[in-house]
């Protein structure tokens, strides 16, 4: 466990203070800003990786729980994928004709997800979900969608704020301006609340004839209500809906074939991206025979979708996953985690509970005032940064991730529980904050 006292990340500052001047928003993903997570004590630029860990400019090394925002699924520069990519660079990378290497992960994908029986690539999960729905829309020649759950960042997507009420505070964040995003599009896609079939059905009913998709994520880190997706796939069959199950976040660590595979419920059109390919940028949208098939007649295209890069990080990750177990290690390692949250927990007397799949393990803290969870949640990000492990209230596993590791994180977490209740005893939480309070919103645009 790194010493507290020496924590420090003033070159991140700087380097934040230079982007702020020089890129929109400072960061490309909204998910690395450092208001996500303590700003003012949490790293905010990386230097390198290995594993499980990274180290930021700073010189701090850290155990990372975050796992470059679930993409790092076997461990950062895990040698064997990267070694194949090494290889594959030696071979060219981008071609003026087809390589055979799409064939080959296309059949893999066909073997390990149950919905597969066609496939196209994307270089990412929001073109990817952008893809599946642009498919849908021409397969069923119907304009409209209905959504449950973060699907990106393109203009069909963010359109759902164009309507009077936020439609997106619920499945994305509160706060989301969509400027920029064309009104015309305004009333093409529409929510609805996970868990509630009556509401799915009444939007379908309202808008009968007029739906070309449901596209929605299957479950995050929890399983779906009883009966939940065996409804949503009937509803779809009976209004002649495409299903989209929208996999970038909860694919591979569940099951290899997905959330679909572990639930038994296939869904028309499925899109993965993140853990696909151990870091490297790569999606696919793969389906049924009958949806896919019409893409042949549309414009869907792109010189990077083929590159080989991807698509060999990607063939090669599926494959080790296979081969070293991974969905069981995934298991675990999540249920010890679980079991090691409660105990400290309970030591500690702490309003809090563990909580999720045990391959997706999380907590929370049970505060009912919203100011001071806030304050609460910052304080242990903070002291856990300080302590080199870099987590939120959820864990997100790779195949790196030891013993240790876990056994590091469970008595840093033990020791900032303590602190915490003693603070909240003594009404001392400010006193202990050094970092400004996290934010999960997208209406302080910068940090």
């Amino acid at each position: 466990m790194a010493d507290p006292q020496k924590h420090s990340v003033q070159r991140s500052l700087r380097d934040y203070a230079r982007a702020e001047k020089l890129i929109p928003g400072a960061t490309q993903l909204i998910s690395r800003r450092p208001a996500r997570m303590a700003y003012g004590v949490s790293p905010i630029y990386a230097d390198h990786a290995k594993g499980s860990h990274f180290w930021d400019v700073d010189g701090n090394e850290y155990v990372d729980w975050i796992s470059g925002i679930l993409a790092i699924i076997l461990g950062y520069a895990d040698e064997v994928v990267d070694n194949a990519v090494k290889e594959q660079i030696g071979k060219g990378v981008t071609f003026s004709i087809n390589n055979e290497l799409e064939l080959e992960l296309a059949e893999e994908l066909i073997r390990t997800i149950p919905s597969a029986e066609m496939v196209r690539y994307a270089k990412g999960g929001g073109d990817a979900c952008t893809i599946a729905v642009r498919i849908a829309r021409g397969a069923t020649g119907r304009d409209k969608v209905l959504f449950c759950g973060y699907h990106g960042w393109h203009d069909w997507y963010i359109a759902a704020n164009l309507l009077k009420d936020a439609t997106l505070d619920e499945h994305l964040f509160p706060g989301i301006d969509p400027t920029g995003v064309p009104k015309a599009l305004a009333g093409t896609i529409f929510p609805f609340r996970y868990g509630d079939l009556d509401m799915l059905e009444q939007r379908l009913e309202e808008n009968k004839g007029e739906v070309a998709c449901i596209i929605m994520e299957p479950l995050r880190s929890e399983l779906p209500p009883e009966g939940f997706l065996e409804g949503v796939r009937q509803l779809a069959d009976r209004y002649g809906v495409v299903l989209i199950f929208d996999e970038v976040s909860c694919g591979f660590r569940i099951a290899l074939g997905g959330a679909q595979e572990y639930l038994g419920v296939t869904p028309d059109l499925s899109v993965f991206a993140k853990a696909l390919s151990n870091g490297y940028s790569m999606g696919a949208v793969v389906g049924k025979r009958d949806v896919m098939e019409p893409a042949s007649r549309m414009f869907i295209s792109s010189t990077y979708w083929s590159d080989t890069i991807g698509i060999v990080a990607a063939l090669t990750t599926i494959r080790e996953l296979r081969r070293r177990g991974a969905v069981e290690h995934f298991f675990k390692a999540g249920r010890t985690i679980k079991q090691g949250l409660d105990e400290a927990i309970r030591d500690a007397g702490i309003p809090a509970h563990a909580f999720g799949l045990d391959c997706s393990p999380r907590f929370q803290f049970d505060i009912a005032d919203p100011a001071l969870h806030q304050k609460v949640s910052t304080l242990y990000v903070q002291e856990m940064c300080k302590r080199g492990i870099f987590s939120a209230t959820y864990f997100t596993l790779n195949m790196a991730h030891t013993e240790e590791d876990i056994s590091g994180t469970l008595a840093a977490s033990k020791e900032v529980f303590g602190l915490i209740q003693n603070a909240l005893e003594r009404g001392h939480v400010d006193d202990l904050l050094e970092a400004e309070l996290r934010t999960d919103t997208f209406r302080r645009m910068v940090r």
